[in-house]
């Protein structure tokens, strides 16, 4: 298998910043879009386990727009043949650090998407 194919990770390291633009700007259309609209998607989040595209989409749109600009430092974005990547990076919000993982996928019927996502904050 390869690894890091240059124009996957290009196309892969678009998707992940398209990610954090519409995070930090509360798209909540764009989060919803890039999470897979499947009942096995999941995001696991500092105060939330959310099971299933529905209780994403719901957690994106009761969300507060307040403080969700941040920075991002230690980004890595790995792909692995030409559908299957992982992105994890640290961040900095509002004083904090923290963890973010994604494993993406890319479908053939609406290219890459998000499966699993864990958020964490450090002590």
């Amino acid at each position: 298998m390869d690894v890091d194919i240059p124009e996957v990770l290009a196309e892969m390291r678009a998707c992940f910043a398209e990610y954090k633009r519409a995070l930090t700007g509360n798209d909540v259309a764009v989060l919803q879009r890039l999470f897979r609209r499947d009942p096995r998607t999941l995001r696991y989040g500092p105060a939330e386990n959310l099971l299933g595209w529905d209780a994403i989409a719901a957690f994106r749109a009761g969300r507060s727009p307040v403080g969700l600009e941040r920075s991002l430092e230690n980004t890595v974005i790995t792909t692995y043949g030409r559908d299957f990547a992982t992105a994890n990076t640290e961040f900095l919000r509002a004083g904090r650090r923290g963890r973010q993982s994604q494993t993406w996928v890319r479908f053939p019927d609406d290219g890459w998407r998000i499966v699993a996502a864990h958020v964490s904050l450090m002590p």
